[in-house]
């Protein structure tokens, strides 16, 4: 099917990864065509500038009579003009996951980097430790590295770095994307249940790692989170070696002398030193398997420790958004209740003794559920006031499933915190704007743009006089 195409059509073609796969395709000579419904900057210019032809909307006319291959995004589904008419015509088709395996990685030596947390800046900092040393490595990372300065990027390299997600493939594909990733060494940092859209329960999760586990050749490596106790079920195979890391003895990589400071975390692995510009337990965590990645694939100390004093972290994880007014706001991705835990854990190491602000969109299709009611309270209640924004599309879930906001802010305040349901980024700004002062940090979780509510928080505080 593959060793005949010359023409490809990219159906979703404005996600970061389709957009820079197609790119990388036209790169090696193939005719690449593109269709979305709306794609915006960066991502348009991106494909603009490379000469790339965009469709706005989908059409079937789109779909040019000499297309050979029609790589169909994750978001699309029935219904959408252009895979209806792909099933109808028969035409050769295929999801971005069975793309990228055939076309970029096959040959390849694939790190997959997998877990619930942590899986974008281990990814990125395993990526920027092979290019910090040399190895100019193909990588495919669902986030922006600032080392980097793009999430993807194809090379003659034989070392591919991508970041493994569990989700589903396409509406035809309904197994995990990072089955498609013929890996190597798998890296999985943590286990916990999230997607609720497709997973029923934490078992299901389970179930889908244990299937990329039995992919691992017997040439390669499982490097698992041995605190993990989600994982431990999973651990007992002989078909490939398995190293377990973690902060426990126990373990066969084990951190110890873990220091967490403001600016910095620094641990001690077999008896070397290594220091990352990044704060909290989970960072550590995540330079650890790096770096028993790296020893593992044959890079020295000298060189990770290098690439870790270098690395300068990534878009929307704990990235400091801007300062106004004596204020800071932090703009962070997170949405599952662990994630937002450890972030405001970091935060209180990195500002110590300022007020910390949580204002959490729920917006994912596992918050906007009651999966995590009482998850989510525990998590925010370690910031001094919470905001919480109107339940993203709620009017979808019956009502047995949705995230209940008032018994949210009834928990929040038992516990002596401040917290407001709001529901909209202008009135979430005028509450912040009346209730801030001086010296506060503002987290803003969100795994979309919240209405552009950084930038007018930033705005607004710039402007606000007699500040407390």
């Amino acid at each position: 099917m593959f060793s005949k195409v010359r023409s490809v059509h990219f159906i979703g073609i404005g996600g970061t990864a389709m957009a820079a796969t197609a790119v990388a395709l036209k790169e090696k000579g193939f005719i690449v065509t593109g269709s979305d419904e709306n794609v915006y900057p960066p991502m348009s210019t991106f494909l603009a500038e490379r000469g790339l032809e965009v469709f706005c909307g989908y059409r079937e006319s789109n779909l040019a009579s000499s297309t050979d291959l029609v790589v169909i995004g994750n978001a699309i589904s029935r219904g959408n003009a252009e895979a209806e008419a792909v099933l109808e015509r028969k035409l050769g088709y295929c999801s971005l996951p069975e793309l990228l395996k055939e076309f970029f990685i096959r040959g390849k030596r694939s790190l997959v980097v997998t877990g619930t947390h942590g899986k974008t800046t281990t990814a990125s900092l395993l990526a920027w430790v092979f290019e910090h040393s040399g190895y100019n490595p193909s990588f495919l990372i669902g986030g922006i590295p600032t080392n980097l300065g793009q999430g993807a990027r194809f090379t003659d390299s034989p070392w591919f770095i991508i970041e493994g997600d569990e989700y589903d493939t396409s509406f035809f594909d309904k197994r995990s994307k990072f089955l498609h990733y013929l890996p190597e060494v798998v890296l999985i940092n943590n286990l916990e249940f999230d997607h609720a859209d497709i997973f029923e329960n934490l078992a299901a999760i389970q179930t889908s790692f244990k299937r990329l586990i039995n992919l691992v050749p017997r040439n390669g490596l499982l490097l698992a989170n041995g605190d993990e106790p989600n994982l431990e079920g999973l651990l007992g195979i002989k078909h490939c070696p398995v190293r377990r890391f973690g902060l426990t003895p126990g373990n066969d990589s084990q951190a110890q002398t873990i220091e967490l400071a403001g600016d910095h975390s620094s641990f001690d692995l077999a008896n070397e030193r290594f220091t990352i510009p990044l704060t909290g337990e989970l960072n550590v965590r995540n330079a650890l398997v790096v770096a028993a990645c790296a020893l593992h694939c044959g890079l020295t100390p000298t060189q990770i420790r290098a690439a870790f004093q270098t690395f300068r972290g990534i878009k929307r994880r704990m990235e400091v958004y801007g300062e106004s007014g004596g204020i800071t706001i932090i703009d962070d991705f997170g949405h599952h209740p662990t994630a937002i835990r450890e972030t405001l854990l970091a935060l209180r190491i990195k500002f110590p003794g300022r007020r910390l602000w949580a204002v959490f969109e729920p917006r994912s299709n596992t918050t906007r559920r009651n999966v995590f009611q009482s998850e989510l309270a525990s998590a925010l209640g370690l910031a001094d006031a919470t905001v919480i924004a109107q339940v993203a599309r709620l009017e979808l879930l019956p009502i047995a499933d949705r995230l209940d906001p008032e018994r949210l802010m009834a928990d929040l305040r038992t516990s002596g915190r401040p917290a407001a349901y709001l529901p909209t980024p202008d009135s979430i700004a005028d509450h912040v704007m009346l209730e801030t002062r001086q010296g506060d940090v503002i987290c803003i979780f969100s795994n979309g743009g919240f209405g552009g509510l950084h930038k007018q928080l930033l705005n607004r505080l710039a402007t606000r006089q007699n500040l407390p």
